[in-house]
């Protein structure tokens, strides 16, 4: 069995292996977080003017219910960040991050080593900030982007780096630490890898920490939090944890086709897919940025949760997680392993008629007239056949070159009586 704990991001370097821990059942191997920033992402950076894919998809003002008596814009929600921390000095983001406990620091403080720069406010690395901003960034007007949820509050809890420090246990911490500070929603962008027995089944195997990763999470959805969870980066099919469990809403990446990004990991765990291709977002000290990954996907999906919690604030987590898989788009009646129940849809999710029942999960779609109806053989001979095509090709190739002749041969007789007239005068 094999334990690895990584923040999910497509620029990810692959970690390199600490000693076994003790702690971790069959002497299992525990990699530290490894990520890096985008690529050509620079601190601070300009702002885009332009409004990105992702929400060119959205009509924000649907979304938002611009005028209703009921907003729907995650106002009143807190939203906790458990990542690199969370740089709320981007105009986008000034005002709206409250301070939560920074356990990277703690947990190098506690080991004699140096405690990292600043708090749970700071983020060197960016990817925490630029998860935030995707979930509750605010409008401005020199900039296309903007969060979905852009009136929910962010709390930053700084659980990790890009440096391999970070684990299982200072997330359990920090999902109780969140569910403490009265978080609606949480959003959780790393994954925990378990590489186990393909015959055996994918909870048959737990790692050490596992039983208090699942009464936190339990205890979170006792608290009515929704918890969203990334799928993971490795392209390839299993589970990863926390996205696993029952009680968290697995998001994998869709690119600009509603397909499954090639990075994103996919297997029967993942409830949905959201866009995490070229995605825009926040970063440190201002601008924006793009990054690709489950990482960004799983703040998508956690604003519109936002704004469900705001609109409905006596859901469960259980009726919220329903809602957004049940008016997810796809291409066919129930859930598959690649994109689970589907590509998220926001406005279609805040305008969903049915108040769903309190265990209700989703089902799939009712078949269509069109799934019942016989297929009819076309008549002989009314169908194209290749060799159709092929004389069609054939004497449309023909008529353009007699034309082409005919033109250079009249082409040619004009030139000669015009050489004649020049002759004679």
């Amino acid at each position: 069995m094999l334990l690895v704990l990584g923040v999910v991001g497509t620029a990810a370097a692959a970690p390199a292996y600490a000693e076994p821990s003790p702690a971790a059942s069959g002497g299992a191997y525990r990699a530290p977080v490894a990520i890096a920033a985008a690529g050509d992402c620079t601190f601070p950076s300009k702002d885009v003017p332009a409004k990105p894919w992702a929400l060119q998809r959205v009509f924000l003002d649907e979304l938002w219910g611009t005028g209703e008596k009921v907003p729907h814009s995650g106002q009143g929600v807190k939203v906790a960040v458990i990542d690199t921390g969370v740089d709320d000095s981007n105009p986008q983001l000034k005002g709206k991050v409250i301070a939560g406990p920074d356990l990277l620091g703690d947990a190098q403080q506690k080991a004699g080593q140096q405690r990292p720069e600043g708090g749970s406010t700071t983020d060197k690395v960016g990817h925490g900030t630029k998860v935030a901003g995707i979930i509750a960034a605010a409008p401005r007007d020199t900039s296309g982007f903007v969060g979905l949820a852009k009136d929910a509050t962010i709390i930053s809890i700084r659980q990790n780096d890009s440096e391999g420090h970070g684990s299982v246990s200072t997330l359990i911490d920090a999902i109780n630490k969140a569910v403490d500070m009265g978080a609606g929603v949480i959003n959780i962008s790393q994954d925990v890898r378990v590489e186990i027995d393909p015959s055996k089944p994918a909870d048959s195997v737990p790692f050490a920490e596992e039983p208090d990763l699942r009464r936190a999470l339990n205890r979170a959805e006792a608290a009515k939090v929704v918890v969203v969870a990334s799928s993971g980066n490795d392209g390839a099919e299993g589970p990863t944890y926390p996205a696993f469990y029952d009680t968290v809403l697995a998001v994998g990446a869709s690119d600009r086709n509603n397909e499954r990004a090639t990075f994103s990991q996919y297997g029967d765990f993942v409830d949905v897919v959201a866009p995490g291709v070229d995605m825009l977002s926040t970063v440190p000290a201002g601008g924006q940025c793009t990054d690709n990954g489950t990482s960004f996907s799983a703040p998508y999906v956690s604003g519109l949760a936002a704004v469900l919690k705001g609109m409905h604030g006596d859901w469960t987590p259980q009726q919220i997680r329903t809602v957004i898989e049940q008016t997810a788009q796809r291409t066919e009646h129930g859930r598959n392993k690649w994109i689970g129940w589907g590509v998220v849809d926001p406005v279609k999710a805040v305008t969903y008629a049915t108040v769903p029942g309190p265990s209700e999960a989703p089902h799939p779609d009712a078949p269509t007239k069109l799934d019942t109806a016989p297929l009819v053989a076309q008549p002989l001979g009314l169908a194209e056949t290749q060799a159709d095509r092929d004389r069609k090709t054939g004497t449309f190739v023909l008529g353009v070159g007699a034309l082409l002749v005919a033109g250079l041969a009249g082409g040619a007789i004009v030139t000669r009586d015009l050489g004649r007239r020049r002759n004679e005068s």
